[in-house]
């Protein structure tokens, strides 16, 4: 996506999107909860929601599965 492309999401849902990344991080193990990994995690929701996933749990879920090795 090019920054022109990106999704413009109001304060509200980012804070949704927010508290979506510390549910999902507080579910993988602890030695993975780096800077990086949570990164990860926050572009893989950031990503979903974009594209139109509104589904809380469904973001939590591919956040988690992403994050759940840490990042390379």
């Amino acid at each position: 996506m090019t920054a022109t492309n990106q999704p413009k999401f109001d304060p509200d849902y980012v804070a949704t999107l927010r508290e979506v990344l510390d549910i999902a991080v507080e579910q993988i193990a602890m030695e993975h909860r780096t800077p990086a990994t949570k990164a990860m995690m926050a572009q893989i929701i950031v990503q979903n929601a974009a594209r139109g996933v509104t589904d809380a749990n469904a973001l939590v879920h591919d956040a988690v599965r992403a994050g759940a090795q840490g990042a390379p």
